[in-house]
């Protein structure tokens, strides 16, 4: 079953009666993986079959079984394994990898070569993207750990036939020659393959579905965003465009295309949301002409804007609330209950208050969006 909410644990629930591969078992899965054999290895989802990823001819043999050159192999590894920091991810997919791993998702990366989480991996990448994956069962996690070279896998999975859930189900697909060392781990608990999320620069695609849905992927890739100044008439609303313009910046560069099945991408197809509110604003009222005009000359249009007041519903639930002032947060602070705290912050980094432009020329609106597109340039990073 799904978690009911993306802050829920996926946590498999083992069957009763697991078996539990000795030592020795294990020492004997690893000697077989580094002789180039194909090994059955089990996880929470389905059975993987498993080789030495830095070996061409067992990566060639794997394929075989799967019934094409062009096979898509997953690179298998352990979070104590390999870092993927802050310095290899981008910050979307370290969410994803904090909720899910280890777990039943594989995500497809970009391959880079300019650091070291792809060394000796590189011949799993397809058209420049890896697929990674951290299961949570604690065999294979514990002959991943123990393997002194990388792991390629794909599901144990016959031509016209389900997945293997099961050593026995291994064993009736594959002959002993195609597969000559199988790791019985028991049936696997949740018997559904892991979903395939491929994401980058231009790319939310669930490639795969599998027991985690794509909403639920959205949610924790994404963020809900909400500026709040006083009538959001003026900087909130300005706030808001330039956040939407450098989040599709962001998400969508390199990309050859900028559109999917279901229509172009923007940033909620990352999951992200992005509003404004004032503290003192009434409903419906429009933007403050001269910034209508300060973001059009970056190609926004705030034209379509109206406020509307913070609601300290709406407010607790955002996942990053931005005050242009400290009177701002102050005033968000009082009606919230002290959990939601942590999310109100001011925009500037630094801690200082952005001045309200309100009834300046429109030089003093065009200077005040070139603060707050160096603020939220320097909030970015921990969005996207």
């Amino acid at each position: 079953m799904a978690p009911e909410s993306p802050n829920d644990p996926v946590t498999p629930t083992p069957p009763e009666s697991t078996p539990t591969p000795s030592t020795e078992d294990q020492r004997l899965a690893v000697d077989a993986l580094s002789q180039g054999q194909v090994v059955a290895l089990p996880s929470e989802t389905v059975y993987g079959l498993a080789v030495r990823a830095d070996q061409p001819e067992a990566l060639a043999k794997l394929r075989a079984l799967g019934g094409s050159a062009n096979q898509r192999l997953t690179w298998l590894t352990t979070l104590s394994q390999v870092d993927l920091g802050p310095s290899q991810l981008p910050t979307l997919a370290q969410r994803l990898t904090e909720r899910y791993w280890p777990g039943p998702l594989t995500l497809m990366l970009q391959s880079s070569a300019s650091n070291g989480v792809w060394e000796g991996v590189e011949p799993l990448a397809d058209d420049g993207w890896t697929a990674i994956r951290a299961p949570s069962h604690s065999t294979t996690e514990a002959i991943l750990a123990a393997a002194p070279f990388p792991i390629a896998v794909m599901g144990a999975q016959a031509q016209g036939q389900a997945p293997a859930l099961s050593a026995e189900n291994v064993r009736e697909h594959f002959s002993e020659a195609q597969v000559p060392h199988i790791v019985d781990g028991g049936p696997a608990s949740l018997g559904t393959p892991s979903s395939v999320l491929a994401v980058g620069p231009g790319r939310f695609e669930v490639v795969r579905p599998g027991i985690v849905t794509a909403d639920e992927l959205r949610r924790t890739a994404g963020l809900s965003l909400l500026f709040v100044c006083t009538g959001n008439t003026c900087r909130s609303p300005m706030a808001e465009g330039l956040a939407r313009a450098a989040l599709r910046r962001a998400l969508l560069k390199q990309s050859g295309s900028e559109a999917s099945a279901n229509g172009p991408l923007d940033e909620t197809s990352f999951g992200f949301q992005v509003a404004s509110a004032g503290v003192y604003a009434g409903v419906g009222s429009p933007p403050s002409e001269h910034a209508v005009t300060a973001l059009k000359d970056r190609g926004l249009d705030l034209s379509g804007h109206g406020s509307r007041p913070a609601i300290d519903r709406e407010v607790a639930e955002a996942d990053r609330v931005y005050c242009l002032t400290r009177s701002h947060q102050a005033a968000l602070l009082s009606m919230l209950p002290p959990s939601a705290a942590n999310a109100v912050e001011l925009l500037d980094p630094e801690g200082r208050d952005v001045p309200d432009p309100f009834g300046g020329p429109l030089d003093v609106y065009r200077d005040t969006a070139d603060v707050l597109e160096a603020f939220i340039e320097a909030r970015l990073p921990s969005w996207v």
